[in-house]
């Protein structure tokens, strides 16, 4: 498994944790690599995968690309985390649903109107999705070249969303000293390039995180 040498770069809060550097930009985790593509990063118990996310996030915006958001009510989502990373929330769709299907169903709606570049999919603990809805989806993707990105919690024994998922990525994150945390992904599936790569970003977090 390969990775890329870590850049140090200027500082950017995101996702309760404060970002102090990235991967080349030709690493597959950006947003170029996943357009056209359903994906799926789950995690557990850790806000890992909130703070990649929040990474393209950001990368959507940088090239006035518009982004929505559709989250659960009751999810880990805080938009002013987002925002404390530099995310325009002016610019941020945010759609609140009761369900994971909702989320799905929304999603529809919105890549359909072929104005996001964007569209992240915060299922959260019990992501169900049925596949006649994610056919839909990942065509849509791949028909308006958007990214859809499906954060799901779980371990990553678990299966992923079903089997029109393009990419998917376990995240975890370590301490590696005081105040210093590597938020990582591992890739499970890759059906462009194999699982033959992993990310990560080196982050500072806040004062009492353990």
């Amino acid at each position: 498994m390969s990775r890329s040498v870590v850049q140090l770069q200027d500082l950017v809060s995101t996702g309760r944790l404060r970002r102090v550097a990235v991967e080349p930009s030709r690493t597959p985790w950006r947003l170029a690599e996943i357009a056209g593509r359903l994906v799926e990063i789950s995690g557990s118990g850790a806000p890992a995968s909130l703070t990649l996310a929040f990474g393209l996030v950001l990368e959507a915006q940088r090239q006035s690309e518009p982004v929505a958001w559709v989250t659960l009510e009751q999810s880990t989502f805080y938009p002013p985390d987002a925002a404390e990373g530099g995310v325009d929330l002016d610019a941020l769709v945010i759609v609140r649903v009761p369900d994971a299907r909702a989320v799905a169903h929304a999603t529809e709606r919105l890549v359909r109107s072929g104005a996001f570049g964007l569209l992240v999919l915060d299922l959260g603990a019990e992501a169900e999705v049925p596949t006649p809805l994610q056919a839909r989806l990942a065509g849509l993707a791949q028909k308006h070249h958007a990214a859809m990105v499906c954060l799901t919690e779980k371990g990553s024994a678990a299966p992923s969303l079903g089997s029109l998922v393009s990419l998917r990525v376990q995240t975890r994150r370590t301490k590696t000293s005081e105040g210093r945390f590597t938020c990582e992904l591992t890739v499970h599936k890759d059906k462009r390039r194999g699982p033959t790569w992993a990310y990560a970003e080196v982050c500072r977090g806040p004062a009492g995180l353990h």
